[in-house]
Order: C-alpha cells, then structure tokens, then sequence
C-alpha cells in the first residue's frame, strides 16, 4: 500500500505542478515567477523559494507520517513529493536550465520533446500568454 501511495503521488504531482505553475505561478504568485522569466547572472531566483515552500510541505508531511502512526500514509505520500522535486530539480534547473553545469545532450524522443516544450514556455516573459505548464510532461505537438 505505502509503494502505491508513493507512486500515485509521484505521478499525480505533474497534473499539481501544471495546475500550481499555470494558475500559481503564473497568477497571484507572478511576482516570485517572474525571475524565473527573466534573463540575469544570480546564481539564485526569486522563483527559488517555491521549492522551499514544497521541500516544507514534503518534509512536514514525512515527518507527521514517520510520527503519528494513524498518519503513516503522509509518510509515502511525502516521499512522492519528494521524488518529484528531485525528478524536477534534476530535468529544470540541472539538464533544461544548466544551473548546475553538466554536459548533456538530449538523444530520446521524450526528452527532446518536454525540452522543447519548456523552451516554448520560456519564449514569453510575461504572465499572461505562456503554454507548456507541465515539467515531466509534454503534448506530442512539441516533438
């Protein structure tokens, strides 16, 4: 049961991370986003602080599962958290953003293709206008 719950979070976290970037980030929150839109020389972005905001939830949830045993499934569902911000930190700000420089050169359809799409979404740097909100996830349309 703890494997299926870690999983379907893992895998349920790309349709939170569209909704959170397309009507999140892209709403309310632009003001943190939009660092992320613009070109500069910081090692680090207003943007950042989103993914302390989810390494909290993620931590906050482990913990209470690991805790209280009535809670146990927080614990698998916190670490499906968490391996989606690992999966999105290795994909976004390593292989995409080369935030951490590595030499890398994308040979498979798939990673080509959620490549693209995030390049697409990076062509507009306002709030208004993007496409493309998912991370792990592309539509066929950007291969």
């Amino acid at each position: 049961m703890g494997f299926t719950l870690w999983l379907l979070t893992f895998l349920g976290m790309e349709g939170m991370a569209w909704l959170t970037h397309k009507y999140i980030m892209h709403g309310f929150m632009w003001r943190w986003h939009e660092s992320h839109h613009v070109h500069h020389k910081n090692p680090l972005e207003k943007n950042d602080l989103f993914s302390v905001v989810f390494g909290i939830a993620s931590t906050l949830t482990i913990i209470l599962g690991a805790e209280i045993p009535a809670l146990w499934p927080l614990f698998p569902i916190g670490l499906g958290i968490a391996t989606y911000g690992l999966f999105y930190f290795i994909f976004h700000d390593i292989i995409v953003h080369r935030r951490i420089k590595i030499k890398y050169k994308a040979t498979s359809r798939y990673m080509k293709r959620i490549m693209k799409a995030h390049y697409v979404h990076h062509e507009v740097h306002t709030k208004d206008g993007a496409e493309a909100f998912g991370f792990l996830y592309a539509p066929k349309k950007f291969e």
